[in-house]
């Protein structure tokens, strides 16, 4: 398993001069080999090949006009060229369908007025040397924030400078997949706003809203910001103390993900979530608080570090009416609006609705993954009357009907014979 490490970088002002001098050299390098593919795709002609562009570069440094190439690394240029390379494989896999997840555009043009610079670096362009200093080719040996230690040699490194200013290196390393020990707990997770995630043995945890406790800070920072001249150094000035504000703001919430998601790893077994639209939700009149809560980030936290320790992630589908839905009877009582935060089924018991939601998440997660491993998740419903409370009707969704559990004495019917599916 291939994994990032990253580190803060103290470069010198000469040694920051010399970075941005290797950002805008790969930038150069990226734009015009898009701009000979765009032109050879406008024209009628054959895509031009990797190997085309590599010439390309080569004669491109002899040029007195792009002589300036030679004083940054060729490893640097050259990785331009790797990246605008995977930036169309992965173009030309999403078009083709082969390609998972959300369509991927074609590369894009990048700008020097962009707030985040990088290079990237193979093994052959960068070392670490005995004095705990990183050293780049035609850059020196850079100050490195050892925060811990690296697993295993590096096979390449990132060199990032973000919107406030500060210096990053990103090391790729191979890491050894540690499973942890097995456990029998399993938890079932209700994101929301109110309480940032129930659960399904009922614990919650509080919604920090980091964001919205900032908004002062980040308010007064930006009409500072725009009350300045365009152009002026006291405008670059106060664009970088905007940016720090973010920055402090995305870095708590990043480090608050992490430590609550290792927190539910190492807890359970097994892990179910409902498969939640962000984007679509982002569009909404809530989109400042459901941008602010991570919701998306802290579920990829959860699922990658399921499959580095050995533990089960299921996405429960999005359509399953966990929230309509009777932990007890099965009943499905339609919709409810978000200010309806209790409910009593008409089996009279009275739910909470956000802990009801985890219980119901939990035993179609259980049922999803029973049934990836061959297990038999439908249950024998028996005879019911035509009007008793939880009776299923006609087209009504066999997945809903199997998931119908009874929390205070059908769950058993999943544990004993639950199948090893690790």
């Amino acid at each position: 398993m291939h994994l990032r490490y990253n580190y803060r970088l103290y470069p010198s002002a000469t040694q920051q001069g010399d970075l941005a001098k290797a950002f805008g050299c790969a930038r150069v390098v990226y734009n015009d080999a898009l701009a000979t593919r765009e032109a050879a795709r406008a024209n009628g002609l054959p895509y031009v090949k990797d190997a085309d562009l590599s010439k390309a570069l080569t004669e491109a440094k002899k040029a007195p006009e792009r002589a300036w190439l030679g004083d940054v690394s060729s490893v640097v240029l050259q990785q331009a060229l790797a990246d605008l390379n995977t930036a169309y494989r992965n173009f030309f896999a999403s078009v083709s369908g082969k390609r998972k997840g959300a369509k991927v555009g074609p590369p894009r043009f990048r700008s020097r007025k962009d707030n985040r610079q990088s290079i990237r670096l193979a093994r052959n362009g960068f070392s670490l040397r005995s004095n705990r200093k990183l050293h780049i080719a035609k850059v020196g040996e850079l100050k490195v924030a050892w925060s811990r230690e690296l697993p295993s040699a590096p096979s390449s490194v990132t060199i990032i400078k973000d919107a406030s200013g500060r210096y990053f290196a990103s090391f790729v390393v191979q890491v050894d997949q540690k499973p942890l020990p097995e456990i029998d707990s399993e938890i079932g997770i209700d994101l929301g706003l109110i309480a940032f995630a129930v659960m399904s043995d009922g614990k919650t945890i509080d919604n920090p809203r980091f964001l919205r406790r900032a908004e002062r800070k980040l308010r007064k920072a930006q009409q500072a910001l725009s009350r300045k001249e365009k152009g002026s150094k006291n405008r670059a000035k106060a664009r970088i103390r905007v940016a720090k504000a973010h920055a402090r703001v995305a870095d708590t919430r990043r480090d608050w993900a992490h430590k609550n998601s290792t927190q539910i790893i190492r807890e359970n077994q097994a892990v179910y979530v409902e498969d939640l639209n962000v984007k679509g939700l982002a569009r909404t009149r809530l989109a400042k608080s459901i941008q602010d809560a991570g919701w998306g980030m802290f579920t990829r936290m959860l699922e990658e570090k399921a499959a580095r320790y050995g533990r089960t992630f299921v996405k429960v589908n999005r359509w399953f009416p966990s929230t309509q839905m009777c932990s007890i009877c099965g009943a499905v009582g339609g919709k409810k609006p978000l200010s309806i935060r209790e409910w009593t089924c008409t089996c009279g018991v009275t739910h909470d609705r956000d802990l009801n939601a985890a219980i119901n998440i939990l035993a179609a997660g259980r049922a999803e993954r029973l049934n990836a491993c061959g297990g038999d998740v439908r249950r024998d419903h028996g005879h019911a009357v035509a009007d008793e409370t939880g009776t299923t009707k006609r087209g009504e969704s066999h997945a809903v009907e199997d998931l119908r559990l009874n929390r205070r004495g059908r769950q058993e019917e999943f544990e004993p014979d639950e199948p090893d599916c690790d």
